[in-house]
């Protein structure tokens, strides 16, 4: 095998190792991340309706009027076409004004931070924290929390409160749709719901140090009865969140951190860590 095969071999291996979370996003279990995927396979058609013309009129051209190519017919006072420069800006203003029109009204609709509204159903509210390179969530309303792992009740809406302990991050459920930045000193929201029971991967999409590899966790969707069974036996955990100190502990850097829970958190840490900045000024 010559070295332009394996080049290409390996480049075709390192891809597909990196599309994992992108083949996710076509796979989409919650009502954002199908309404997404749609905009998404929309735009690929729209955009292939110019890529895919070019691609082929320029292979065409390279074999054509090769060098070797002693039959093409050689115009040397030829200089435009109508025809063509009407289809070269024509198509791509009406397609661009199509997928503009798809922009904005796909950025209200699906704003990360706007409600998800359910019949006769609360959401759950979770709050969290991206640290050194670990994920908190807490569960303000039951006052638990887990490290790198989050379960949900299905067909319940879910609001993310989502800051940063550390650099910036970002926070990312790709099956669930809307990946959404992690910040310091601030607070940003996100509303997702998944539709179908089943165990979904979390990431991190935004390269954050040495440990970054390793903020991996995973989504557990299950039904009302084992979400509550869940919530019982976090709360029979015997290590707790209860204080500052508890709480610088936890944060201190550590890697591929495994599942942690904590039967008792107190909620003042969320805001303490988005607003410590400002009192520290």
């Amino acid at each position: 095998m010559n070295i332009t095969k394996k080049v290409f071999l390996s480049l075709i291996i390192i891809t597909l190792f990196g599309c994992n979370s992108k083949l996710a996003i076509f796979n989409p279990t919650g009502q954002i991340g199908v309404e997404e995927k749609l905009i998404i396979v929309t735009a690929i058609k729209l955009m292939s309706i110019i890529v895919v013309p070019v691609i082929i009129m320029t292979l065409f051209f390279v074999i054509k009027y090769r060098s070797s190519n002693t039959t093409a017919l050689y115009k040397p006072e030829w200089c435009k076409s109508k025809t063509i420069e009407l289809f070269i800006w024509i198509v791509p203003f009406i397609i661009v004004l199509i997928l503009s029109s798809i922009t904005i009204s796909s950025v209200k609709k699906l704003d990360p931070s706007r409600s998800i509204t359910t019949s006769n159903v609360l959401p759950i509210k979770i709050n969290v924290i991206s640290l050194n390179w670990k994920w908190l969530f807490i569960y303000p309303d039951f006052k638990i929390a887990s490290i790198n792992e989050i379960r949900v009740p299905v067909n319940v809406p879910i609001i993310f409160s989502i800051t940063s302990d550390s650099v910036m991050n970002s926070f990312f459920i790709p099956q669930l749709g809307s990946q959404i930045y992690a910040m310091n000193n601030m607070c940003a929201k996100l509303n997702l719901i998944a539709n179908k029971i089943g165990i979904y991967k979390g990431i991190s999409s935004n390269f954050s140090g040495s440990g970054f590899s390793g903020m991996k966790f995973n989504v557990f969707v299950m039904d009302n009865d084992k979400f509550n069974s869940w919530i019982n036996k976090v709360k029979s955990c015997k290590t707790k969140l209860i204080s500052f100190l508890d709480y610088k502990k936890l944060s201190l850097p550590s890697k591929f951190n495994s599942v942690k829970y904590f039967s008792e958190v107190d909620n003042k840490i969320f805001y303490y860590i988005i607003n410590k900045h400002n009192l520290n000024k």
